[in-house]
């Protein structure tokens, strides 16, 4: 709930959320941060939803706007009123194999839940009717992003209850009718216990070199001023600048690419839609994978990093060299796609290289470079327009340029800057390989 309505991708707030998750699920932190990250894709759809229940009786833009704006400040206040209390208290989940069935039990619920949730709000965005009232609609999205999710873990929690229950009950039963029985097990465990002592004691001895290749290949705990002094924060610094911030410009100013290549307002509000949908899937595909596949398939997330890099630049060659409407939707396509799951990598990457002591400032560091991006690759593209349609006389009648060119050198610039990115986001997986190496060989 504070990650969705109160975050609303504002970079502090998710980052209290991402420490929090960590905190509270250490050994799947990368299926829990990608399922709590794919609904911040959702954010603002939930919010223009409420504002349609509010204003419904008001087709007035100006009182819709308004709406929106007390909407963005009274909600996260109320939300974050109601969540402090349980962030305050950290609960770290056992490595226990029943609790973390249950745990895993609860996430594959969650990922159903998280992708019909997302189906039902792409459906509206596309104006595709699922009921006639907004507030039928938005009470049927509250049920799915509110209700269902707060009812997983109090169904677990309530189904563990009844089983101690049961197997307390049943243990009762049986210490009754066997009680001399007992008396010999407690022989044969003490005797037991004697051999796994010397057992322990042996290879405890023996293994000093295996704890210490372990130590050795775990990152050390950082903080900011030593992770600013190493070569890996700025290589993965520029890669998020060159991959997913870059990727961010090109949604931000997706309706006037589309509108320069001669779209109509329908074309542009479902490209629109689909970079938001794809996105949103692209958020929740790395924990899904990493779910189901557990550590089979386990590959790095410096070298899941690098193979996302790659699409983005390819996808900006693609507008640049093709100016159809085809190309237009497939780059939209891989670009959304990529850039929501380098958002849901991110979290991992950040502890991997720099620990979890120290993770809510390092990460808050490292994202600083979207608005430093935003602003260079926006700014740049917006000069390139201007002169665009002032040298070739592309403007029409309502001073927008009009024509594939309007572009062409922004993309080319853009494509030649996200293969950068994937040449450094090589180097930083050749330097983090050693490392990842040994963490699978634990």
């Amino acid at each position: 709930m504070l990650n969705v309505l109160a975050g609303n991708c504002i970079c502090w707030i998710n980052t209290v959320c991402y420490t929090s998750i960590i905190n509270n699920f250490p050994f799947d932190p990368q299926v829990a941060v990608g399922l709590a990250t794919s609904y911040v894709g959702l954010s603002a759809k939930i919010y223009t939803d409420i504002v349609d229940v509010l204003s419904s009786s008001s087709s007035d833009a100006t009182s819709r706007a308004k709406n929106y704006l007390l909407l963005n400040s009274i909600l996260p206040l109320i939300v974050s009123l109601v969540t402090t209390p349980m962030l305050l208290k950290d609960v770290v989940s056992n490595k226990d194999t029943k609790a973390d069935k249950a745990v895993q039990s609860g996430f594959t619920l969650m990922f159903f839940v998280t992708i019909v949730t997302g189906i039902y709000s792409i459906i509206g965005s596309l104006g595709w009717k699922i009921v006639e009232s907004p507030w039928l609609y938005a009470v049927g999205l509250a049920v799915l992003l509110i209700l269902i999710p707060l009812m997983i873990p109090l169904g677990l929690r309530v189904g563990g209850f009844i089983k101690i229950c049961n197997l307390s009950m049943e243990g009762d039963h049986v210490s009754a009718n066997s009680t001399d029985d007992n008396k010999e097990v407690v022989m044969e465990m003490k005797e037991l216990e004697k051999v796994v002592a010397q057992d322990s004691s042996i290879s405890v001895t023996g293994s000093d070199d295996s704890i210490g290749s372990c130590t050795s290949s775990s990152r050390e705990e950082i903080g900011v001023k030593l992770m600013v002094r190493r070569l890996e924060f700025w290589l993965y610094f520029f890669v998020y600048m060159f991959g997913s911030t870059l990727g961010l410009v090109f949604m931000n100013n997706l309706g006037q690419i589309a509108e320069s290549r001669g779209q109509s307002s329908a074309t542009t509000s479902s490209l629109v839609s689909l970079s938001s949908a794809f996105c949103f899937f692209g958020r929740l595909l790395p924990s899904l994978l990493h779910h189901f596949s557990g550590n089979k398939y386990m590959i790095s997330t410096t070298t899941s990093i690098a193979t996302l890099m790659a699409p983005i630049s390819a996808a900006f060659y693609l507008l640049a060299f093709n100016s159809g409407i085809v190309s237009l939707y497939i780059s939209t396509v891989v670009i959304g796609l990529c850039i929501g799951s380098f958002t849901s990598i991110s979290v991992s990457a950040t502890t991997e290289l720099f620990g979890t002591k120290n993770f809510s400032i390092n990460h808050n560091i490292v994202v600083g470079n979207i608005p430093i991006g935003s602003f260079v690759f926006g700014t740049g593209a917006a000069l390139l327009y201007e002169k665009n349609k002032k040298s070739n006389h592309m403007m029409n009648m309502t001073n927008i340029c009009m024509g594939a060119e309007c572009y062409n050198i922004t993309f080319i610039i853009w494509g030649c800057i996200s293969l950068l990115g994937t040449l450094l986001a090589f180097v930083l997986h050749l330097r983090t390989r050693k490392f990842y190496q040994q963490k699978q060989l634990r």
